[in-house]
């Protein structure tokens, strides 16, 4: 915790009086016509009795107002510096991110292959419930969702309204965009999205979740990440699903990860300079949002802010008080 003076330059006002004392003529003072009251002594004794006045010698009388107006001045002076009370520095966070999340929803995210206490659920809810915490964790984001299956669409474009994102991810269905998996369609929606936002943010973020390949949609994956190097966008990729086997009717048994196009996952997590993860449970899933949330770090490094609170309004409320003795003075000498 410091003090100092936001404009000390003001402090050359403090020579002001002696350079109009220096330059301008003194008014000489005429007591030619001065009345003679040879009495004026007891008639000073009698307000004195009185208790109506004060004696006082002119030369006492004299020094007091020249005394109390320059502690009004130096106090008028000292307000136009500004003193100041700086607090101790404090560390902020960082202008933010935008970050899209990319949800796969097709058919294959109702899978309940995600164990979580000795209880399964379906890909897309554990989805929900890891998101969801993830989301409550970035409050200098922005963010935004795209939902994508058969065809992508940008569910909630970016925003610091974390509410309405997660309300929106949660109104989520497997299979509402269609059953096959659109992925470079998803991230194209995503960068067109982050294009065109107002008042972009210099960081910008993918985090692309899904259980299958790309096997549907205009943009191919190469040409998705050509698009994304352009536009300067991190994509994290996340493969869901267990290594289990799902039975079907009893009769046959299909690996519920077989459609997973790892190999292509990582290629548009390396070329965009992200990362690639698997995840095959709650606990994974879990993991994998903790170390995004340590890589896209919340606190830039040595940026801090500093309380400060103005001290003018003592030194002016002073030379006010000493006003107001002026004032009085004034009136007890007459």
């Amino acid at each position: 915790m410091t003090n100092h003076f936001a404009c000390p330059e003001a402090a050359w006002l403090l020579l002001l009086p002696f350079v109009i004392y220096f330059l301008l003529p003194a008014v000489k003072k005429s007591y030619g016509e001065a009345l003679k009251v040879p009495f004026l002594a007891d008639i000073q004794q009698i307000k004195t009795l009185s208790g109506r006045g004060l004696i006082l010698k002119p030369q006492v009388i004299s020094f007091l107002r020249l005394t109390v107006l320059v502690l009004v001045w130096c106090c008028l002076v000292l307000a136009l510096c500004r003193p100041q009370w700086v607090g101790k520095p404090i560390p902020v966070k960082n202008e933010g991110r935008d970050i899209l999340l990319v949800v796969d929803i097709s058919n294959s995210m109702s899978e309940e292959d995600f164990e979580y206490k000795k209880r399964m659920y379906s890909r897309l809810t554990a989805v929900k419930n890891v998101v969801n915490d993830f989301i409550d964790k970035r409050a200098a984001d922005r963010m935004g969702l795209v939902l994508f299956g058969t065809r992508a669409y940008l569910q909630t474009p970016l925003t610091y309204d974390k509410q309405s994102l997660k309300e929106m991810l949660w109104a989520a269905e497997a299979g509402m965009a269609g059953n096959s998996t659109s992925i470079g369609d998803a991230v194209g929606v995503a960068l067109k999205s982050l294009a065109e936002s107002a008042g972009k943010l210099e960081n910008k973020v993918i985090i692309l979740l899904t259980d299958g390949e790309n096997n549907d949609g205009s943009l191919s994956l190469p040409e998705a990440i050509s698009l994304a190097k352009e536009e300067g966008v991190k994509i994290y990729t996340i493969g869901a699903g267990s290594d289990k086997e799902v039975f079907f009717g009893g009769l046959f048994s299909i690996p519920v990860d077989k459609g997973l196009d790892e190999k292509s996952l990582k290629a548009l997590a390396k070329e965009t300079k992200g990362n690639y993860f698997r995840a095959k449970d709650v606990n994974s899933l879990m993991q994998i949002y903790d170390k995004i949330d340590k890589l896209e770090p919340r606190t830039a490094d040595g940026r801090y802010v500093q309380e400060v609170k103005e001290l003018y309004p003592y030194p002016a409320g002073a030379a006010l008080v000493l006003l107001l003795l002026l004032f009085l003075l004034s009136r007890k000498v007459k």
